[in-house]
């Protein structure tokens, strides 16, 4: 599925006409958002979770879109390109930057008995992966926008609504507060959506465990 996934991305991307959006496909590749994990323990906490995540979000925010268009929402500047950038982008920085993947595997030591005093580690399944400790912490919101801006140029509306794609539950909330967009209100329920409903079967039970 993770080259299926792939090919959707870069065709809806591609489709998009950006400048450069070759380049950051490519950075993209390299750098592991294809095959990431959406989450260490939440939602789509597996390989290629990230790009199904990502897919997902386009979609309903495709959905929301079309419905909203006869409410001239075309008129308040949200574009289909505007649509396909920010939701394909919007969790970009969990691939993770500078060389260092923003997810690794959640590795236990497993219990030492006198048959196996030295007993090999294992992934976790509770929580399959853990937040990177060799990658300085910065807000994946703030990552998304920093490196899709090396390689297109964002608009102000699409850097507006992947900075706050996560609403009140972001840690921008207090700042945020009030100041909603019309972009980024799709990309917001189309996240929380994606998230909630349609990845919910496919949510770990959120334990400490291995923290």
């Amino acid at each position: 599925m993770v080259r299926v996934y792939r090919e959707e991305i870069e065709n809806l991307l591609l489709n998009t006409g950006r400048e450069n959006i070759e380049k950051l496909i490519e950075h993209m590749d390299e750098n592991g958002f294809f095959t990431a994990p959406c989450s260490g323990s939440f939602h789509l906490a597996y390989e290629g979770g990230l790009a199904e995540h990502s897919l997902n979000v386009c979609e309903m925010a495709f959905r929301l879109f079309e419905t909203f268009k006869q409410d001239g929402i075309e008129e308040k500047g949200v574009t289909e390109e505007s649509v396909i950038i920010a939701a394909i982008l919007h969790d970009l920085g969990k691939m993770g930057q500078f060389g260092k993947s923003n997810y690794v595997p959640n590795m236990l030591k497993g219990r030492a008995t006198k048959a196996n005093p030295n007993p090999e580690p294992y992934q976790s399944e509770k929580k399959p992966f853990i937040t990177n400790p060799e990658l300085l912490y910065v807000d994946h919101e703030i990552r998304s926008i920093q490196i899709a801006s090396q390689f297109i140029e964002l608009t102000e509306e699409e850097s507006f609504a992947i900075l706050n794609h996560n609403g009140m539950y972001s840690n921008l909330r207090y700042t945020y507060s009030g100041k909603e967009r019309p972009l980024n209100l799709i990309i917001h329920w189309a996240d929380m959506w994606a998230a909630r409903v349609i990845e919910a079967e496919n949510t770990y039970n959120d334990d400490k465990e291995g923290e």
